[in-house]
């Protein structure tokens, strides 16, 4: 996953950016950097490795020594960036969120032109290299933009600083947002919407699927229109958005409420008390108690201020350990009580099994799950948001797997999806036996899309149905 931000400013911008991007650092974990371009001085730019401290620690001298009134910068779980380029486009820096699925076959298409690549730690080519490259296969810098948005499989959203100004490009069906703020001093662009506010930015506008733009300290100017077909990441509000970000209009914290209210309109359990796994079962959790009138209490709380993100680290058993050693025991609010907790969703089950013999080793007396989307049956293939290195690791296809006797193909996994089949059914209970829960509910995706408000054709919900 990652976010980015940018500056374009009338004064220095550098103190907007360091916070700016600061602010999406629940959206990576790994790799952080910024770019910025001096009238005077030029382009300077800075990477670190922000795993082992806070985006704010290893860029504070940054923020002092670098100056400019253009500005780009990300967080980033994955490959260094922004990466600075020069080419007959001139100079630029350029930073990116997406997945290109195709990327073998453009590296070697333009390898064949006689470019080279440098290659990461892992042996690949870094994404925003390549996208670079795709950009400088055109004469016209906006024509390079767009193909790069055309070629690429999967989705690609970008922010580019060069002396003109900073361009902002959604990918073409606009999986990713981009938000645009302003102020008396210049204009910005972000990932998430909330970013900016205690900046001084007001809210300006979404850009449209695939639109371009460019803004300068005077001014936004659209390059390429938006196209009209939109397939924004529905997992986005149930998990990833932090609570504060709106997306298409949408608050991320309020869907979360509609959430939880339709889960409890559904279902038919009787416990003690309602909870949220924290951070992003919370406010489904609070849905639900105010629907059902079952008291929300919380009988476990994460301790997190030296504690990375519980799924970020590379070895599964790092992440059950660090998962396990998070969560607090409240004992007064377990000891003999039936608890219904509820979490954004369940992917390899490991960390929710463990967390639910955590409840009962602390004197639950049941354990209710259910959550707040549907079984994720395949992995994600359009962005770099999927939990599971491998689709075979999500707990939905290893029972489907198991019910029938061999490695399912995607028709046969498709027809799990209905929740109102028999097959569903006994899918979810075997996923209920095989992490030892007293009873287990899924999310529906037709009430996930009602909690959402958008239609369903707006919404990218391949996880869940294998629709494209």
């Amino acid at each position: 996953m990652g976010g980015f931000f940018g500056v374009a400013s009338k004064e220095d911008c550098v103190f907007d950016l360091f916070f700016g991007v600061d602010y999406h650092s629940h959206l990576g974990t790994r790799r952080a950097g910024l770019a910025v371009y001096d009238e005077k001085n030029g382009f300077d730019k800075a990477i670190h490795n922000i795993e082992n401290a806070p985006f704010r620690t290893k860029f504070m001298s940054e923020s002092h020594s670098m100056h400019g009134s253009l500005g780009i910068g990300c967080i980033s779980d994955f490959e260094a960036q922004p990466i600075l380029v020069r080419s007959h486009h001139g100079t630029f820096a350029v930073t990116t969120v997406g997945k290109i699925n195709n990327m073998k076959e453009i590296v070697d298409e333009i390898i064949a032109k006689g470019t080279h690549f440098f290659e990461m730690q892992n042996g690949e080519v870094n994404p925003t290299e390549l996208v670079a490259a795709m950009i400088n296969q055109k004469e016209n810098f906006i024509e390079g933009i767009r193909y790069a948005q055309e070629r690429v499989e999967g989705s690609i959203s970008m922010l580019i600083l060069t002396p003109r100004g900073v361009y902002a490009a959604r990918d073409k069906l606009g999986r990713t947002p981009i938000v645009l703020g302003q102020k008396d001093e210049g204009y910005c662009a972000s990932f998430e919407s909330f970013a900016y506010l205690n900046l001084g930015y007001r809210d300006l506008r979404e850009l449209g699927p695939g639109e371009i733009v460019v803004m300068t300290p005077d001014g936004v100017k659209t390059l390429s229109a938006p196209g009209t077909k939109k397939k924004i990441c529905t997992f986005l509000w149930v998990y990833y958005g932090y609570p504060s970000s709106t997306y298409e209009g949408v608050n991320v914290e309020a869907m979360r409420y509609r959430c939880g209210r339709l889960l409890a309109r559904r279902d038919d359990a009787k416990p003690d008390t309602v909870a949220g796994v924290p951070d992003s079962g919370i406010a489904h959790a609070v849905g639900y108690a105010n629907e059902s009138g079952i008291p929300f209490s919380r009988p476990f709380v994460k301790y997190t201020p030296t504690w990375p993100r519980s799924f970020m680290p590379t070895h599964q058993s790092r992440r059950n350990l660090i998962a396990k050693m998070k969560l607090i025991p409240v004992h007064e609010l377990i000891q003999d009580k039936s608890l219904l907790l509820i979490d954004d969703s369940i992917v390899r089950g490991t960390q929710l099994r463990e967390t639910t013999e955590f409840l009962y080793e602390s004197g639950a007396k049941e354990v209710h799950i259910r959550p707040a989307c549907p079984p994720l049956l395949f992995g994600c293939k359009y962005l770099n948001f999927s939990r599971s290195g491998s689709e075979l690791e999500l707990i939905a296809r290893r029972v489907i797997n198991e019910l029938e006797g061999c490695e399912a193909d995607e028709e046969t996994v498709r027809s799990y999806a209905d929740p109102d089949s028999e097959k569903y059914q006994k899918m979810v209970n075997g996923i209920c036996e095989k992490l030892h829960f007293t009873s287990l509910r899924f999310h529906r995706l037709d009430d996930l899309v009602e909690a959402v408000g958008l239609p369903k054709e707006d919404l990218c919900t391949y996880c869940w149905d294998g629709q494209e």
